[in-house]
């Protein structure tokens, strides 16, 4: 009668372990915990790349309300000089030789008239910058509830580590609880 000898390998070794020991077939706590962590960090670039977005729209509008602003500015100042041109005709109309007054006054209504064209222009100007700001605060608002979302991710995922780390099971409750928490906080930021 023959013997069969036969050496396991360590893979062979391993899994028998782990049969035997009801891990077969079964997912891991480590197996559980890199799932988990995967899924948070893939929900955890879209948070910020949203609150990235939210930053750059906002600064977007934020310089157009500037710019408007500068523009409207001009327009005022251009206007302020239209006056002052207008106030000195008027004097000159009144202090001026007989044979020039004619000439002085004649302007005034044209410097009237390009007066509130210019006024329209800069209050255009300001009705736009205001526009702008606004836009500017609503692009803006979701960036705190989303900034606030990625900490709590980024909370979850470090008691997930610890889970890993020490095997201790119960630690995944309060990292759920805080992914839960960072992935509401994102849906509310749009809300």
């Amino acid at each position: 009668m023959e013997h069969d000898f036969h050496v396991h390998g360590a893979h062979e070794h391993e899994m028998e372990h782990a049969a035997t020991h009801g891990q077969g077939g079964t997912v891991t706590l480590a197996q559980q915990v890199a799932i988990f962590t995967a899924i948070l960090a893939a929900i955890g670039a879209v948070v910020s790349y949203l609150g990235g977005n939210t930053q750059n729209e906002s600064l977007m509008h934020k310089n157009e309300a500037v710019l408007y602003k500068a523009h409207a500015s001009d327009q005022w100042s251009f206007y302020q000089a239209k006056s002052t041109k207008a106030h000195l005709m008027s004097l000159a109309a009144q202090l001026a030789p007989a044979d020039k007054r004619e000439g002085y006054a004649a302007d005034l209504p044209r410097y009237e008239k390009e007066k509130k064209e210019i006024k329209a222009r800069a209050e255009a100007f300001e009705a736009q910058s205001r526009y702008e700001n606004e836009l500017a605060d609503k692009y803006f608002h979701p960036h705190h509830a989303l900034a606030l979302a990625m900490t709590f991710i980024q909370i979850a995922i470090a008691l997930a580590s610890v889970t890993a780390l020490t095997q201790r099971r119960w630690l995944l409750w309060p990292a759920g609880l805080g992914a839960l928490v960072g992935c509401g906080l994102t849906v509310w930021a749009y809300l």
